[in-house]
C-alpha cells in the first residue's frame, strides 16, 4: 500500500476528513464496513407500506411543558383552586413541605383557533392560528418524572438503558435519499438531559446515527472546501485512475474500494452542507416568517429554517431541541419562565409550518412536538410560583402529512391530573409516528444479543384517531 511517512492512505484520510463530526458521522460507517460489496447502510429503503410521510421534523421541548397552561385548558382547575387534593405522586412522596398540596389555576387564557375551533392559551398565539393542520394530543402519559430517564424514553422507547433513537430507527427503515448528507442530524445549541443518547445509534450500524449540528456563524466545521470544486474534482479523478489501478492489482480489495468511494463522498459533502446552511439566498419575507433578522446565526428561527433546508435536499429525520440561552422548561421556580421560552420558540413554529405548507412540503412531511412530561396542576401552596414534574398527563401533536389537522385526540381528567380518555402511552406515540412513515412499528426490528429490538419494545399501538 501506498504510504506516505509511514502513514496509509486510510491514515491520511481520518485525518483529513473526521475533524468535522458532521463528515464524521457519514464517513465512519463507511470506512469502518470494510468491505466494497457490502450494502450501503444510507440507500433508500421502501417501507413496509406506502408512507404519508417521507421525513419528520421533531421539535422537542426539554424541561417538561405544562400542560394545563399550554393545550389543555381545565376550567375546572381554576373554580377549585386552593381546593387541597391528595395524591401518591412521584415528585412528592416523602418530600419534606409537601405533605399537603393544593390545586393551582392555570396563568394563561385560553383562546380558540377562528379555523378549528381548538383552544390553545396565550402563550402560543402563532401556534395557535395553525391548529387547523394540528392533531392534538392531550392524553400522553409516561413512565418517568425524572428528566433523564423520561427524556430518554421519549427519545428511545428505553427508560433505563441506551437503545437506539427515534431518528436512528427511521434511518434504518428508510436510508436517505442524499448520500452527501447525513440522514438524521440533530440541531442544539446544548446537550439535553441523556446527552448523545438521545440521538444515538446505539446497536444499528453507525450510519444511523445522529449528526449534531450546533447553530453559530460556522454551525458545521471544517467542512468548506480549501480548493475550487474544478481543481479538487480533477485532483479526485487522478487520484481514482490510481487508486483503480492499485485495487485491480490487489484483487478487489474490499477495504480500498470502499475508501475510494469515501473521496467522492467527501467531496459531495463539501458542496452539500455549507450550501444547506447558507441562508443569505431566503427572501426577507422568508425570514420574517421565522422571525429573523437577516444575517442571524441562531435562536430557534434558524434552527426551524435550517431544518426545512434539510429535509427539502433529503435528511429523513431532524431534530430541534430548545436549548437556547433562556434556558430550559423546567419551570419548578416560577411558570413564568414558560412566557419567555413560549415567546422564543412560538413564531419560528409557527413558521416552519406555514413555510413548509406554502411550498408544497407539509403534504409529506410530518412535524412532531413533543416535550418529556408535563408539570404538576398542584403545588404545596395554591400560590406557589413554579409547578413540579407530572408524567401521569401531558400534550404533544403532529401536524403535516398524514394528519387529521383541527382535531384534539384523547383527554385527561377535569383538573389534568391524569390522562382519562384515549390514553396514547409514548410507546403510542412512536408507533403512531413509525405508521405514518410506512412502518408496522412491530416489523421495524434489529437481531442484536440474540433478540430482535424494536423502538416500541413489546408494547404500543397506533393512535389512529390522530390519522386523517
Amino acid at each position: 500500500m501506498w504510504t506516505d511517512q509511514g502513514a496509509t492512505r486510510r491514515q491520511i484520510l481520518r485525518s483529513a476528513v473526521m475533524a468535522s463530526p458532521l463528515v464524521a458521522g457519514i464517513m465512519q460507517p463507511m470506512l469502518a464496513r470494510g468491505s466494497g460489496n457490502a450494502p450501503d447502510a444510507l440507500a433508500p429503503h421502501a417501507p413496509h407500506f406506502t408512507p404519508k410521510a417521507k421525513r419528520v421534523i421533531f421539535l422537542f421541548m426539554t424541561g417538561g411543558v405544562s400542560h394545563v397552561d399550554t393545550f389543555d385548558p381545565k376550567p375546572k382547575l381554576t373554580t377549585d383552586v386552593g381546593k387541597e387534593v391528595k395524591f401518591d405522586h412521584p415528585e412528592i412522596k416523602d418530600r419534606p413541605g409537601y405533605e399537603r398540596i393544593f390545586l393551582k389555576k392555570p396563568q394563561w387564557a385560553f383562546r380558540p383557533d377562528p379555523k378549528s375551533g381548538l383552544p390553545v392559551s396565550d402563550l402560543f398565539p402563532h401556534v395557535r392560528g395553525c391548529m387547523s393542520d394540528i392533531a392534538l394530543i392531550r392524553s400522553m402519559h409516561t413512565d418517568h418524572s425524572n428528566h433523564y430517564n423520561a427524556t430518554l424514553g421519549m427519545h428511545t422507547g428505553s427508560f433505563a438503558f441506551t437503545r437506539p433513537s427515534l431518528g436512528a430507527w427511521v434511518s434504518y427503515g428508510l436510508g436517505t435519499e442524499n448520500a452527501n448528507l447525513p440522514s438524521f442530524v440533530v440541531i442544539a445549541p446544548a446537550q439535553t438531559y441523556a446527552g448523545t443518547q438521545v440521538y444515538a445509534s446505539d446497536f444499528l450500524p453507525g450510519a444511523h446515527q445522529g449528526t449534531l449540528v450546533v447553530p453559530g456563524a460556522e454551525p458545521v466545521a471544517n467542512v468548506r472546501p480549501a480548493l475550487p470544486a474544478n481543481r479538487q474534482q480533477a485532483q479526485l479523478r487522478a487520484l481514482e485512475r490510481l487508486d483503480r489501478r492499485h485495487l485491480g492489482n490487489r484483487d478487489g480489495d474490499p477495504a480500498l474500494a470502499a475508501r475510494l468511494r469515501s473521496f467522492q463522498t467527501a467531496f459531495g459533502m463539501q458542496m452539500a452542507v455549507p450550501d444547506a446552511f447558507d441562508l443569505t439566498r431566503e427572501t426577507d419575507a422568508t425570514l420574517a416568517l421565522y422571525g429573523m433578522a437577516r444575517g442571524q446565526t441562531t435562536g430557534f428561527g434558524w434552527q426551524c429554517l435550517a431544518a426545512r433546508r434539510l429535509v427539502e435536499r433529503g435528511v429523513r429525520f431532524v431534530e430541534l431541541v430548545d436549548t437556547g440561552s433562556s434556558g430550559n422548561w423546567d419551570s419548578h421556580g416560577d411558570m413564568m419562565d414558560h412566557e419567555r421560552l413560549a415567546k422564543n420558540v412560538d413564531q419560528p413554529i409557527a413558521g416552519l409550518l406555514r413555510d413548509l405548507k406554502n411550498r408544497g412540503m407539509l403534504d409529506d412531511t410530518l412535524v412532531v412536538w413533543t416535550t418529556e412530561f408535563g408539570r404538576t396542576p398542584f403545588n404545596n401552596t395554591a400560590d406557589a410560583k413554579g409547578r413540579e414534574h407530572h408524567n401521569w398527563a401531558f400534550s404533544s401533536w403532529l401536524a403535516g402529512a398524514g394528519v387529521r389537522g383541527g382535531t384534539a385526540y384523547g383527554a385527561t381528567d377535569e383538573h389534568g391530573m391524569r390522562a382519562s380518555e384515549k390514553k396514547v402511552h409514548v410507546h403510542d406515540f412512536h408507533a403512531t409516528i413509525l405508521h405514518l412513515m410506512g412502518f408496522d412499528h412491530e416489523k421495524l426490528t434489529y437481531r442484536h444479543g440474540g433478540r430482535d429490538y424494536r423502538l416500541t419494545d413489546v408494547r404500543g399501538e397506533v393512535a389512529r384517531g390522530v390519522l386523517a
